[in-house]
């Protein structure tokens, strides 16, 4: 069985572990899914804050925890033709509603990576079938973003057009119900960011920082993007902002995980993206600079999934200096590094907070509580959800929208119907975009609310 992932970080896994059954097709790929160990944790529906697995917790079925799939993986692993069994259509259903939370990767007692493994069986399921055209919609967005901005005004047009919504949901079997994701007419520019803050002092004692602007960050909610700026250098820190290097490909398009090929299957494009940004944020890194992020599935895409595609040390050494913004926040302030100037925000409503589950899996919402607690008379709350549902696009796609709404409603949305004049607070663009498509418009980016309360507040755009 050829893998199309590297494996090898499991070449030991399950030495001497009576409980490991490793299959016997499959070699470290194999081994990975093996380390389970049966327990059946992932099958406490009922678990009040664990993570794992949004699907099974959402309806019952054994088959969507992550110990269901692994008992289908390793039979078809086992069997005489591995191939044709990975085209079993319970086995595909079961890695069609996983959603990559990750959060097996924190909670399982063996750490069980079933978004990575998920990743390996659409790879090789490519080889059985070809991509669609939504999923190659979403897997070249970045590239699209870039190459034809107009794509803007065709999402609002949709969005507007109950025609095209039912065309859409018929050709791309995207749900004509909800919205789709519409860029801004203006993305985020790195020199107007910059040059808005140039007059601002910088302290020298400070550590260097680059801020790494995600896709989503970029074209659908620049203002996020300018918030961390406004943020980071009222605070005092040198900024520079990641940028392709002039050796990669297509240096004019703007830098990209590699996330959206890499849910798709397409390892090799994801392999090539996460290659421009090793090759352009290495210089950073090598330079003493701290690697800072907004969006917290693009950031642990880097500093963990990409480790998978076989980049070398460089990619180690960039995963190592990669933080999310709130976690960068949190150790300043551990390290008594941190001088941001916050004052209460007038008239600012209880707010909640909901965690994008890479977030979870991190352990950022230790980060979050920790800069909340800086700004002044701020009352929060944090809301006790597993996945929000949407899941990057998996809310985006009509056979998956009755179960996005319903894992919407296990606890998130009923505490927001709640909580009807609180403030919201959600790092992750598919979650606000979750609320949104439910009817609530109130999410923003912790960013947005740090910029809020700066104590000389200025605008972002």
């Amino acid at each position: 069985m050829k893998t199309h992932l590297d494996w090898s970080a499991y070449e030991d896994a399950g030495m001497g572990d009576a409980y490991a059954d490793i299959p016997k097709h499959g070699g470290d790929f194999g081994k990975a899914v093996a380390v389970c160990i049966n327990s059946r944790l992932c099958e406490a529906r009922d678990a009040d804050k664990q993570l794992m697995c949004p699907s099974f917790r959402a309806t019952g079925n054994p088959n969507l925890s992550t110990g269901g799939r692994v008992r289908m993986l390793k039979a078809a692993l086992n069997s005489d033709d591995p191939d044709a069994s990975f085209a079993n259509p319970e086995l595909a259903e079961a890695m069609d509603l996983c959603v990559s939370c990750k959060g097996c990767k924190r909670e399982c007692e063996n750490n069980v990576d079933m978004a990575l493994i998920k990743a390996e069986f659409l790879a090789q399921r490519l080889y059985r079938q070809p991509l669609s055209a939504r999923g190659r919609l979403f897997a070249e967005l970045p590239a699209w973003l870039h190459k034809w901005p107009q794509l803007g005004g065709l999402a609002r047009w949709r969005n507007a057009s109950g025609l095209l919504a039912k065309l859409g949901e018929r050709w791309l079997r995207i749900p004509g119900d909800r919205p789709a994701p519409a860029p801004e007419t203006q993305a985020f520019n790195e020199s107007d960011a910059l040059a808005q803050w140039a007059d601002l002092p910088v302290n020298p004692e400070l550590p260097e920082v680059t801020l790494l602007t995600d896709t989503f960050s970029r074209y659908f909610e620049p203002q996020v993007a300018y918030a961390a700026v406004a943020v980071l250098r009222a605070a005092g820190y040198r900024l520079h902002l990641a940028t392709p290097d002039d050796g990669v490909s297509d240096p004019e398009r703007p830098l990209c995980c590699g996330r959206t090929y890499l849910s798709q299957g397409l390892v090799d494009k994801a392999r090539a993206e996460a290659k421009r940004m090793v090759d352009s944020l290495h210089p950073h890194v090598q330079a003493g600079r701290i690697i800072v992020g907004m969006e917290a599935s693009c950031v642990l895409g880097l500093r963990d999934d990409a480790k998978a595609l076989g980049l070398g040390e460089a990619l180690n050494e960039i995963a190592d200096k990669t933080l999310l913004l709130e976690e960068f926040l949190a150790r300043e302030t551990m390290a008594k590094r941190l001088n941001l100037p916050l004052r209460a925000i007038p008239d600012q409503p209880k707010t909640l907070i909901h965690g994008h589950c890479h977030q979870k899996t991190v352990g950022a919402m230790k980060s979050m509580r920790r800069v909340l607690k800086m700004i002044p008379e701020l009352d929060f709350e944090m809301i006790e959800s597993s996945c929000c549902g949407m899941a990057g696009t998996f809310g985006m796609e009509s056979e998956h929208a009755e179960l996005s709404t319903q894992m919407a409603e296990t606890a998130l949305m009923p505490t927001l119907r709640e909580n009807p004049q609180a403030d919201v607070v959600a790092n992750g663009f598919s979650c606000r975009h979750q609320m949104r498509a439910h009817g609530d418009n109130r999410a923003r980016h912790l960013a947005l609310l740090l910029r809020d309360a700066l104590d000389a507040p200025a605008d972002a755009r």
